[in-house]
């Protein structure tokens, strides 16, 4: 147990380690190309294609020889998602107004979600933060920064909160995008019997105003139909930057 300890306590991210040891031949690769390697087989067979060994297969080396460069699957996690991360364009210019800056970031990230679907797999850390995830968090408290009522971690919560939105749209805009199986084609009937017989007449009269995807929840087409996306990020965004109410 006390080696175990020990061990976590001196546990130091991939980004605070030198990219190869003092010591040996020269590096035959670089954390660069293992990062687009390991993205390269996420993207094709989601995270669960992601290991050490089938990296270094890729890369025509011996797994071992991965070892010199991270210390394990976690690192290259940690690898694929701030790479990732680096994808979103921080170079959009703010315009002073937190709200539509935030949904610009918002749709700018979804993006990236909707190209690396793998990303919705990774487990949630709080702190599984590299580089580029600190440029991103910078940015988006730059465009906070007009928003007087909100303190310090208020600002950061509303960032997580945007960008667990984020995430979660973009889960349902995949899921969307399959093609329907016999199970969803089930569901909605059953959602139509249940609307025909009557006895649900505020959700048969939500259903009835239309949405993207034919009135459905869970089928809301792309984001760009309408741009439903931008329009629930906004009224989110609005309550949360809105300043609290005195007790």
């Amino acid at each position: 147990m006390a080696d175990k300890a020990d061990r976590a306590t001196e546990a130091v991210v991939v980004w605070e380690r030198p990219e190869r040891g003092a010591r040996g031949p020269a590096p035959e690769r670089s954390r660069e190309q293992l990062t687009a390697a390991a993205i390269g087989l996420a993207d094709a067979g989601g995270l669960a294609a992601v290991s050490v060994r089938q990296v270094a297969r890729e890369l025509g080396t011996g797994p071992a020889s991965l070892y010199r460069y991270v210390a394990g699957r976690d690192d290259l996690v940690d690898l694929m998602v701030d790479a990732a991360t680096g994808e979103v364009d921080l170079d959009v210019e703010l315009t002073g107004d937190p709200v539509a800056d935030l949904v610009g970031l918002a749709a700018r990230t979804q993006q990236v979600h909707l190209r690396h679907p793998w990303l919705l797999e990774v487990a949630p850390e709080a702190m599984r933060t590299g580089p580029r995830g600190l440029d991103y968090l910078e940015y988006a408290l730059r465009a906070l920064e007009p928003v007087a009522a909100l303190t310090g971690p208020g600002k950061l919560e509303a960032v997580a909160v945007l960008n667990a939105l984020v995430a979660m749209v973009s889960a349902v805009e995949l899921r969307a995008r399959r093609s329907p199986t016999g199970r969803q084609a089930a569901q909605s009937a059953y959602l139509d019997a249940v609307v025909a017989r009557g006895g649900h007449p505020l959700l048969a009269g939500a259903l009835a105003g239309g949405t993207a995807g034919g009135g459905r929840p869970g089928t809301e087409g792309p984001a760009g139909a309408g741009a439903p996306f931008e329009r629930v990020v906004r009224r989110v965004l609005v309550g949360l930057l809105a300043p609290e109410a005195p007790v």
